[in-house]
């Protein structure tokens, strides 16, 4: 019973952070900053709502519904700027993502859910929600995705020549954007935990 009611609310507090932070770099970024910062601050609420165990507040039915159109939304938007680079292709996965999730977690959807109520919170793990084959693609990128972003995070030696002649030189101007990534490499690792209970 600890388990899933657990993890869910971890990955409440965690997405809610996250999506919080996104949220400030959306009013300090620059503006080459702050589209991708408004994306993850709606990915990272909608995940942190999407993850809230039933014991604190069960979401009314029609809320999948809304979860899909605005994601779908989301996606299309990020189809519109793909050709602004790759974070905008990650961007359209996640929102995908998300519309795939809701769907299987939407009533009338067949799978069971952590704690016996329908359509909330992280799925048992072995139940029938959503598409296996699809669920285990979306595993493998986001499982890549995360070891991609960790690997991103581990510091090059001060004084050590970098990609791009650029040498580290100590904390600088690229804490920022250490932030980002470690903002992004959560909240893949939530959406790796979010889907291996669909």
């Amino acid at each position: 019973m600890h388990g899933p009611e657990l993890s869910g609310w971890l990955l409440m507090v965690l997405c809610g952070g996250t999506g919080a932070y996104c949220l400030l770099r959306t009013r300090t970024g620059t503006e080459r900053e702050r589209g991708p910062a408004r994306a993850e601050a709606l990915m990272g609420f909608g995940m942190a709502a999407m993850a809230v165990p039933a014991a604190l507040f069960t979401l009314p039915q029609w809320t999948w519904a809304v979860y899909a159109v605005v994601f779908g939304g989301a996606a299309l938007h990020a189809v519109a700027h793909a050709r602004g680079g790759g974070h905008h292709l990650h961007h359209l996965v996640g929102s995908l993502a998300m519309v795939y999730m809701a769907l299987a977690m939407a009533p009338g959807a067949s799978h069971a859910t952590a704690g016996g109520h329908s359509g909330h919170g992280a799925a048992t793990a072995g139940s029938a929600g959503g598409v296996p084959v699809l669920t285990g693609a979306l595993l493998v990128y986001y499982g890549l995705y995360v070891l991609r972003s960790a690997g991103g995070l581990i510091p090059a030696p001060v004084g050590v020549s970098v990609g791009g002649g650029g040498t580290v030189t100590g904390p600088g101007p690229g804490e920022r954007a250490e932030l980002a990534l470690a903002c992004r490499l959560a909240m893949g690792t939530a959406m790796f935990a979010m889907l291996l209970t669909l």
